[in-house]
């Protein structure tokens, strides 16, 4: 999910200047003041809806340590909801769409240097102090859930725990480390080389076969690397980008139909659960397509430029809130349910509303004080050449 706060410029850096006259002539751009010429406002919305899918999901789809937030399962708490906040899991996915589109975008051009630098200065500073906030709160004697250990904890800042095997903090982090594997494929089979759009063809497909031949050999390591299950998504989201470049692109359409069909079995198959009767909601296979369907539609959409008009400035703050709202509003959400729902005897729907709004105000503080800053700074400490 990270890639939901990436600024996308629509003009991006050309490396091959044979290529320009690949894209296709389009309308200009509306401008806008603070984003500037190009910037895609629709897919900074649709980064926090996708967001907000997450967190609708966490506070009333599933059971587990939230049902001790409100006193009994989110299922008693929104008997008709929990059913569809149930989906929620999916913006999972459509945030990796959207990523694979920015990834390209961003990489475009760019020296090897330049993409690392990119990444790590938009990732770390929110995330580090999302690991050191959770892990204060979670120690503090009033609240009632487990910290994790000091050193367990310091791992998490390297964003390596999972393969380490330690604790998480935070327990969206397991979508990073999906993403940073994806960087990495990203940066050493087209950043290093040069981007060029048969070179970015020929990465898409390689990357979808030889991840399904990864999981008909059932050899870890090859999952661990090729991830099966979610390189359809980010290479539908590369195929996407391809398609914004010129829509005429018949090879773009393919990647992208082939990103769809095949990331719809992945999801079908990891979420279907009408079979299982100790599910806390029943998924069906329809529900589950029609959503996978509906996030590469509106990526899509943005990529044709049919949201163009939709160049609110507010969406530019709404990409901005995303990705430090995505860090902190699970287990921070769980400690704000208790003390409304539990303490203060608030109803479940507005304590729901209460607590998205408390998270979004701190994704704004974090934003504000610790991104802004930090971000331009450690981008340019990391880009210098010595």
């Amino acid at each position: 999910m990270t890639e939901a706060v990436v600024s996308a410029p629509v003009t991006p850096p050309v490396a091959d200047a044979s290529r320009v006259s690949e894209r296709a002539p389009r309308a200009p751009r509306a401008k806008g003041a603070k984003g500037g010429p190009g910037r895609l406002r629709a897919l900074d919305g649709l980064r926090l809806v996708a967001a907000l899918m997450v967190a609708a999901y966490h506070y009333g789809g599933r059971g587990g340590a939230v049902a001790d937030a409100w006193g009994s399962s989110p299922a008693r708490q929104f008997p008709t909801l929990h059913h569809l906040f149930a989906y929620g899991c999916l913006g999972v996915q459509i945030f990796f769409v959207i990523s694979g589109f920015v990834i390209c975008m961003s990489g475009w051009g760019r020296s090897l240097t330049s993409f690392f630098a990119s990444r790590a200065s938009r990732l770390l500073p929110a995330y580090w102090v999302a690991v050191a906030l959770v892990t204060a709160v979670f120690a503090l004697p009033v609240v009632a859930y487990d910290a994790v250990s000091p050193s367990d904890a310091l791992v998490n800042l390297t964003m390596l725990q999972q393969p380490l095997g330690a604790d998480r903090v935070l327990g969206v982090c397991w979508t990073l480390w999906v993403e940073i594997r994806f960087y990495a494929l990203f940066a050493l089979c087209v950043v290093l080389p040069g981007a060029n759009r048969g070179r970015v063809v020929l990465f898409c497909a390689g990357w979808l076969l030889t991840s399904a031949l990864a999981q008909a050999a059932h050899e870890p390591l090859l999952d661990l690397v090729l991830m099966p299950e979610y390189a359809p998504f980010f290479v539908g989201g590369i195929g996407l980008y391809l398609v914004h470049r010129d829509r005429r692109d018949a090879h773009a359409w393919g990647i992208v139909a082939a990103g769809f069909l095949v990331g719809q079995h992945h999801t079908v198959r990891g979420l279907w659960n009408a079979a299982d009767p100790h599910a806390f909601a029943h998924r069906t296979t329809l529900g589950i397509v029609l959503v996978v369907a509906l996030g590469f539609a509106a990526v899509g959409a943005v990529a044709l430029g049919l949201l163009d008009r939709v160049n609110w400035r507010g969406l530019t703050v709404a990409g901005a809130l995303t990705y430090p709202f995505y860090l902190v509003h699970e287990h921070l959400g769980w400690v704000v349910i208790h003390v409304l729902h539990r303490d203060l005897r608030v109803s479940a729907a507005a304590t729901f509303a209460l607590t998205v709004t408390a998270m979004l105000a701190l994704a704004w503080v974090l934003h504000r004080c610790v991104e802004r800053p930090l971000t331009p700074w450690l981008r340019w400490v990391l880009s210098r050449t010595h």
